[in-house]
């Protein structure tokens, strides 16, 4: 059987927080800090093969696995993202990792996007093995909004 490519797309990141520049929330009047701006993968580490590349302003990888870390650490944030993945797709948004060399859901919090999980218990908007999702999200073929505070 042939796997179907599976379509990430950030079309935008931000984070706000404290990290390692000390950089205050949007509450306390720091202002947020642009991740990803659109025009280049600057600040991030790719792991693994996936093909990223940048497409209409977004990110997007159609085959391969990987992850995009962000160069730098962050102690509590409030990360704004925007993802349009496919019906199939096995993803999702790792925060806190122990170890940036070994990511998963055994070593990070994983903000599951996976509509399709055979267990469906930690499916998309579920932290997996932490907490189910509040709502049933259905995302594939479909532009979505995470907002995670950590």
């Amino acid at each position: 059987m042939r796997a179907k490519p599976i379509v990430v797309v950030v079309a935008l990141a931000a984070i706000s927080g404290c990290g390692p520049d000390a950089e205050q929330s949007p509450a306390a009047g720091g202002g947020w800090r642009t991740l990803f701006d659109g025009s280049s993968l600057a600040g991030w580490t790719q792991v693994g093969d996936a093909n990223w590349q940048l497409k209409d302003g977004a990110v997007a990888a159609d085959s391969g696995t990987g992850f995009l870390l962000t160069a730098a650490s962050y102690a509590d944030f409030d990360l704004d993202l925007e993802f349009w993945v496919t019906p199939d797709a096995n993803s999702g948004v790792f925060i806190r990792c122990a170890n940036p060399s070994e990511i998963g859901a055994a070593t990070c919090y994983e903000v599951n996007i996976f509509d399709q999980r055979p267990d469906p218990t930690y499916r998309t908007g579920a932290i997996v093995e932490v907490a189910v999702p509040k709502v049933m999200l259905e995302t594939g073929d479909k532009g979505k909004h995470y907002e995670i505070f950590a």
